[in-house]
């Protein structure tokens, strides 16, 4: 098994699986029936024993807490990362009203990280299939995610700072991750004991995909998002608070992954 056997796999899921469309069962409304949520994915490959991973460990970064690959899964020799971009649909959908999201960006938040999660066990089981050991940490038992005592969240795996690992983009002043498909759309991880040759990442600093043009702070309708002081969680998460109320089962928001430079590709390009 190679990368773009991986990656053609993926890509035919995503394609042909009905669970990539919203259902009729499922749709808020009759406007969303059979609305396909995620693009074609694009892959990045790391070393599971690359030294960027400890950097997590840095109180400052993640923590202690964080858990490398090689303590994921102890054989490991990859981690493979991804990027669904919503289609323009579900994006086009969310820039009509900036007060709160549109119903096909709920959708894109709730059952794509659905069927997010169901691409990661796919892959996870053809690779198991082929003879690799491999999971997806953010489904493992040890997975977690908290908010600590100074209001900042965090988990002990993160989907962004492995896909940054992987060669797929840079922080966004949003604190989303810039790809070359945008920052509007889901990362997924899996960690495998099959042996790929790493990419390259084609950047070395942390936002150096991202123009600080401000524009996301200007979406923010919570005012979650400065120059200066980046984003702050506790407030945005205090407003998908709100919304979680205003449209539960759903909730969400993504101003700030639309009508951005960065929404659909790296604006520095």
């Amino acid at each position: 098994m190679d990368k773009q056997s991986i990656i053609k796999m993926a890509s035919n899921f995503i394609e042909r699986s009905e669970y990539n469309t919203v259902s009729k069962e499922a749709a808020i409304s009759d406007k969303v029936v059979g609305m396909k949520i995620f693009d074609e994915p694009i892959f990045a490959f790391a070393s599971s024993g690359d030294e960027y991973f400890k950097l997590f460990k840095d109180p400052f970064i993640i923590g202690e807490h964080f858990i490398l690959p090689k303590e994921w899964l102890a054989e490991s020799k990859t981690v493979i990362s991804f990027f669904l971009p919503f289609t323009e649909e579900v994006k086009r959908s969310n820039s009509r009203d900036m007060n709160w999201p549109s119903e096909e960006w709920l959708h894109g938040r709730i059952e794509g990280q659905a069927f997010l999660n169901k691409l990661c066990k796919y892959l996870e089981e053809e690779l198991k299939n082929a003879g690799y050991n491999s999971l997806v940490p953010s489904l493992d038992n040890r997975f977690w995610s908290k908010t600590g005592t100074d209001n900042q969240f965090t988990s002990n795996w993160s989907e962004r700072h492995a896909a940054f690992v992987c060669g797929l983009g840079t922080f966004s002043l949003s604190k989303g991750l810039i790809t070359k498909k945008g920052v509007a759309g889901r990362f997924g991880s899996i960690i495998t004991e099959l042996e790929l040759i790493p990419d390259k990442r084609e950047y070395e600093k942390i936002y150096e995909y991202c123009s600080m043009c401000g524009a996301c702070a200007k979406n923010c309708p919570a005012g979650a998002i400065s120059l200066d002081k980046g984003k702050n969680h506790k407030i945005c998460s205090d407003f998908l608070n709100i919304t979680s109320e205003k449209y539960k089962p759903r909730y969400g928001c993504g101003k700030c992954q639309v009508r951005v430079p960065c929404e659909s590709c790296i604006p520095l390009l």
